[in-house]
């Protein structure tokens, strides 16, 4: 094989590689972006969250040195009392900074910062899977800022 070929040939492989890490990516981000930030924190869809989280989707948070675990129809019922109650009220647009996403085949990572009014609220660590209709989130950890 002569150099240029060489050349040429790890330069193509290097293109379609991370074109598609890419494309994954944007499909991770574009979950995260209308199911967690549009349709949690931003008033969206209930529909819109279903179809972004996986039905055994868990939140785990930690407190007092234990682990509480909230289901995702349960968060969908504190959504839609906290929008019962808040009706009438602007809702406070959240915006995200993506920290990292790391995907290994079907399995992703991400990390983001979550801001409301430019302040930073929370740290998310969310696992995603891929599953035959696409990426959906499974499991979320995280850190509240301090108020």
């Amino acid at each position: 094989m002569t150099k240029t070929t060489l050349i040429l040939l790890l330069f193509l492989i290097s293109t379609l590689t991370f074109g598609q890490t890419k494309t994954e990516d944007d499909s991770i981000k574009t979950v995260i972006e209308n199911a967690y930030i549009g349709g949690i924190h931003n008033g969206g869809s209930i529909e819109e969250i279903r179809k972004g989280f996986h039905p055994t989707f868990k939140m785990l948070s930690l407190e007092n040195n234990d682990i509480s675990p909230l289901s995702l129809e349960d968060w969908i019922i504190r959504i839609e009392n906290g929008r019962k109650q808040n009706v009438g009220n602007p809702t406070v647009k959240a915006e995200c900074e993506y920290l990292s996403i790391t995907t290994s085949g079907n399995a992703a990572t991400v990390v983001l910062n979550l801001f409301k009014n430019k302040k930073k609220i929370f740290t998310d660590h969310m696992i995603l899977y891929k599953f035959s209709e696409g990426w959906r989130i499974v499991s979320k950890a995280y850190y509240r800022m301090p108020r």
